[in-house]
This record gives structure tokens, sequence and C-alpha cells, in this order.
């Protein structure tokens, strides 16, 4: 069954929640062998999730950011890998069809394919000359004119899901010119390539490879947007989400390990211990902040018009900030009630350590955020 076949949020909920139990079961051995979760990705287009933040008019659900990033934490509290990966499509997808940023045939023909097959999506901007692209550098791709289209050539890298992209929003220089421009790039044209470079020792199931162009050739209608002033984007807090559904997971090991822990040194379980209650108060009390912070916004921009939307970017920035360094937080409390054995390979806490520590360098960095929170307290006092 469909999860657009639901009539509730919360139905839609539960049957995700079913779906992705056995991802958890999975994560440890993608996690050793750096595989990427091709199972996981094809459950979650079984029920058809791909297709879930489409506008109704292609086919989709058009849900709301809220329930979007309630489903990432879902799938991320089960592994989190595949809820960072999924998280871009699922956000870039609904940014574009809210927004109109493509022409409406292009969309339509690409709507078609997620509701259709589970077709995925994500932008391929990063370089290594340039890093962050919202550090602001110019793409070294380059995109030269041909004929009625275009040849394009370059490397990209963090291309997180490039072994099962069929979709690439290549940003790249406009050869002759200081634009920049997105090219919508489909797997299968000659000249597209990825290089297994992804190493990392965190997200090691998020396949975030480099794309290789070498000679791409696409049509003139596949350049589907010129590069401008970067907008207010609440779907990028699917980043924060996913470090959250982490958080959680590591919380409920500790609570469990506390509840069933019991060393002959004393009578009953080690949950009854002032330190280790202490810790454990803790790491409810940084996960209630996390989430009506994070919960919160999600309202408010699902709320809001397009020029109060576009006022909350250092809003945003901060629930990613502040969600994620408290998900740190939460997941080393957690080792600290497991103890030593929550470094042994075998204990899913040390992958929990691993990976929430990737969400200090997700955008937006936060060096960026506080000095764009400085900004604004400067401008509100006039």
């Amino acid at each position: 069954m469909k999860l657009t076949d639901y009539q509730t949020m919360e139905e839609r909920i539960k049957a995700l929640e079913e779906k992705v139990n056995v991802f958890s079961e999975r994560a440890k051995k993608h996690d050793e062998e750096a595989t990427f979760p091709f199972d996981n990705f094809n459950d979650l287009k079984e029920i058809g999730y791909p297709a879930l933040t489409l506008p109704q008019k292609y086919g989709g659900l058009g849900i709301s950011l809220y329930e979007m990033i309630r489903h990432q934490e879902t799938i991320a509290k089960a592994d989190g890998s595949t809820a960072l990966s999924i998280g871009w499509h699922m956000g870039i997808t609904k940014y574009l069809g809210e927004n109109n940023i493509w022409e409406e045939a292009k969309y339509a023909d690409f709507a078609r394919d997620v509701v259709e097959t589970g077709a995925l999506l994500n932008n391929a901007a990063s370089e290594p000359a340039t890093g962050s692209p919202t550090r602001g550098g110019k793409p070294e791709t380059v995109a030269k004119k041909e004929g009625s289209g275009w040849v394009i050539n370059g490397r990209k890298t963090f291309t997180t899901m490039a072994p099962i992209l069929d979709y690439f929003v290549v940003s790249a220089s406009i050869d002759g010119t200081e634009k920049v421009g997105n090219f919508l790039v489909k797997r299968e044209r000659n000249g597209v390539s990825v290089d297994e470079t992804w190493d990392s020792i965190a997200m090691r199931g998020s396949g975030s490879h480099d794309l290789v162009l070498g000679n791409v050739h696409v049509e003139d209608g596949d350049l589907v947007e010129y590069a401008g002033k970067s907008r207010a984007a609440g779907w990028l807090l699917h980043i924060p989400a996913c470090y959250l559904g982490i958080a959680r997971a590591a919380q409920g090991y500790a609570v469990d390990f506390a509840a069933t822990y019991s060393p002959n040194s004393i009578e009953g379980t080690i949950s009854e211990l002032p330190n280790v209650k202490q810790k454990l108060g803790e790491m409810a009390l940084l996960l209630m902040e996390s989430e009506h912070f994070l919960y919160g916004v999600a309202r408010k921009w699902d709320e809001s018009d397009e020029d109060a939307r576009q006022a909350m970017k250092p809003e945003l920035g901060a629930v990613k900030l502040s969600v994620v360094n408290k998900a740190v937080e939460v997941v080393d409390l957690a080792m600290r009630v497991a103890g030593a054995r929550s470094l042994s390979k075998q204990n899913p806490l040390q992958r929990y350590y691993r990976d929430v520590r990737a969400g200090l360098h997700n955008p937006p960095m936060d060096d960026m955020t506080v000095m764009q929170l400085a900004g604004k307290s400067v401008a509100e006092r006039g």
C-alpha cells in the first residue's frame, strides 16, 4: 500500500515506522562494509515515499514541511545515512514544485518519473576547489554552448545518493560569462560517471561519491535555472531532523541499557543511580528543547507567506545549529551511560557517535549562522 493512499499524517507516519524498522538491522552491515543501502531505498520506493513532497497536481501529496521532517526523523531513528540521503530528494523536490523554479513541462516529466518509478534527484554543487557552495565559490565545472545544447565538463564532490540517483542538478559556470547555471543531467547521459571516493567514517551508507562529467551533452532546456541570490530554504530542516532522529536512537539505547543493566556491585539497575539519572534527564531535556525548536519553526514556515518565509533565514540556521549540536551532546551522554562497551564495533552507539558529527559539516555552517544572527540583532536595534 502506498503512503499516498492513507488519509492522515499520523497514519502515514505509522506505516513508515513499520516499513523502516528493518533499516536499523541493516545499518550495521552497511556501515561496516561502506555499502550503499539499495534495499532501504527499494523499500521506500515500494510505498511511494519519494513522491510525497510532489504537488498534488503532479501525483504527489504536497505534504507540509512539518510532516516531511516528521518522516525524516522517523527514518533517521532507524538509519541516519538513509534519512540524510533521501532527505535531499524530498526537500529539493518540494522546493522546486512549490516555487515553480523549472519550466512546467520539465518538472511535470520529472514528477511523472518519480511517481511511476520512484526516480531520485539531488543537487551536485560541491567541488574540490570551492568547498561548500554556501561559501560562494564559483564552480570550476563549465558548461559551454554547442549547437542547440550544452557540453558540460567537471567533477562534483559529496554527491549524496550517487549510486542510485536518476537525476543530478549540476551547477556549472557558463563559459564566457560570469553566470552560473543549474543543469538537469540524467544519469544515462554519455560521459556521466561516478568515482567511488566516499571513505568518510560518518554516514558511510550515504554513497556521497564524486560525480564526473566528461563532455556531457545536454539539451538547451536542461538549463533549468540561473543561480542567483539564495532564498530561505525551509526544506533544509531535513538536516536537523535527521540528527534529532539519530539522537533519539541513542537515547533509546541508553535508557534500555540503564533499565536492564545490573552489576553485582549494586541492588537493582543502574537507572536508579543518581549520576545515571542525571545523564538520562539531561538527554531528555536536550531532546525536548530540540523538538520544540525544530517543529515550532517548521509550523511557522508552513503558516507564513512568502515574504515572512524569506525573513526566516537566521531562524532556520539557528535551528540547524542548535539541534545538531544538542544531538552531538545527547549521543555523548548516551555513551557515558553505557560506558566503554559503547566503543565496541558491535554497539550502535559508536555508529551514532560518528554519524551525528557529520551534521556539523552540513549547511548552513555554524559560523555563518552565528554571523547572520549577529547581523539580525544589530539590524533590529535600528
